[in-house]
């Protein structure tokens, strides 16, 4: 009755929107997050006074097999051929990468007689480790800008977006791969099933794709809303990209819960007449997104009220900071961070900066809320009263590296999962 009684709140839409995977009509609503900018559009000081569009960002979940996902407003061309993230400016993020590949070497004997392929490469961050055991590797990153990074660390880089096509033609050309690697990368592509048609036929016979995304489940129990942007295009439970991997003739047959993003999973995948034998995780992660009710629409009408309280609460202990005439720095020029800003509307009346690590974002302002993009090393010469944590996912990271707030009595604020001070 709970389902049925929620089902009657939901807005149901007119037009027909469907599936990007199986292509029923799109009619139930996970989370309404308003108007939104592209969160990766940085602003330039000279575009401040010009017009920015504005998309609206509503999560809609398939009720047959269960895929949260946005409605495209934006070509992947437009979104991602002048990008603004770089891997490397993460140190815990390189070393996640460098174990993963110490681990998946050791595990399918990736050799120098093997060949690596990694989708959405990024600046390099991940293939260089690969590069440095002499193993054969070739990326294929979209944003030129990114990739130009990777191909000056001698890494060889095809800038194009992976699909079902581009991967026949490195299969005609004798370049099928022993190792996939596609990292955070799946929530990205409109087309989800040219992407995994596409890796199916890039794989050779005996090959493992691995991919790593960031869990639904995670994003439910832990209020992280802010992983919505419109650059994700799907957000993924294991229930439904194990049905998607089905659909393309592939087996997972095992998967990783990990830690990163808040919690993520990495998946192990080949041909299903491959001789990879499945693992008891697989069953195991099954049956506990069924327990989680992953399963069920009700469990998805749910997050919206929490996220609408979470927003209220962090109002709240910002208007009261601000209020005791105190200062807000915000830290992480991040995707996530701008969905947060936006969607609870704080903009320089409420945070004076954020700083980045990044020097691509240094002197812009963040799309939507135009506050503005300042160097790390500011937060030492201005000395404010709170940084507030935008990439919360990094936090333990962020904390140790500005833990010298403390000598002025500076506090941390973390937005996710609830709002808590950090002295």
């Amino acid at each position: 009755m709970v389902e049925s009684n929620n089902k009657n709140r939901v807005e149901r839409k007119a037009h027909t929107t469907r599936c990007r995977f199986c292509n029923e009509p799109l009619t139930d609503i996970f989370v309404d997050l308003g108007m939104s900018p592209l969160s990766n559009s940085y602003l330039k000081a000279s575009e401040l006074d010009q017009a920015e569009r504005f998309f609206p960002l509503t999560a809609m979940v398939c009720s047959s097999c269960y895929l949260v996902q946005l409605k495209v407003y934006e070509s992947p061309e437009e979104i991602f051929s002048d990008y603004a993230y770089f891997s490397s400016y993460s140190d815990s993020w390189l070393e996640h990468a460098r174990r993963y590949v110490e681990m998946v070497t050791h595990r399918f004997n990736i050799s120098e007689n093997s060949f690596v392929v990694e989708l959405a490469s990024n600046d390099g961050y991940l293939l260089k480790n690969f590069l440095s055991k002499n193993v054969p590797i070739l990326g294929i990153e979209p944003a030129e800008n990114v990739a130009q990074a990777a191909i000056e660390k001698g890494i060889p880089t095809l800038v194009e977006f992976f699909s079902k096509e581009l991967a026949e033609e490195l299969a005609s050309q004798n370049r099928r791969a022993d190792l996939i690697v596609a990292n955070n990368v799946l929530a990205h592509v409109p087309d989800i099933n040219s992407f995994v048609g596409g890796i199916k036929t890039l794989l050779k016979p005996e090959g493992v794709a691995t991919l790593e995304f960031p869990h639904l489940l995670n994003l439910i129990r832990e209020n992280e809303f802010d992983t919505i942007y419109h650059e994700h295009f799907s957000y993924l439970s294991f229930l439904a990209v194990r049905t998607i991997f089905d659909y393309h003739g592939m087996n997972i047959f095992d998967v990783d819960e990990i830690p990163t993003h808040g919690g993520s999973l990495r998946i192990y995948a080949c041909h299903k007449n491959s001789s990879h034998e499945q693992q008891p995780s697989v069953r195991a992660l099954h049956d506990k997104e069924i327990s989680a009710g992953l399963d069920q629409l009700s469990t998805y009408y749910h997050f919206s009220q929490d996220v609408q309280q979470l927003k209220r609460d962090l109002l709240e202990t910002l208007i009261r900071i601000k209020n005791e005439g105190k200062r807000i720095a915000g830290y992480g020029a991040a995707a996530k961070g701008n969905t947060l800003l936006n969607y609870c509307g704080v903009r320089t009346d409420i945070i004076d900066y954020v700083v980045d690590r990044n020097p691509n974002k240094a002197g812009k302002f963040l799309p939507g809320t135009h506050i503005p993009v300042k160097e790390v090393g500011t937060v030492r010469e201005d000395k404010p009263d709170y940084l507030m944590i935008l990439p919360w996912n990094l936090k333990e990271e962020i904390i140790d590296q500005n833990s010298f707030i403390r000598d002025w009595g500076g506090k941390f604020i973390i937005p996710i999962p609830h709002v808590h001070i950090v002295d």
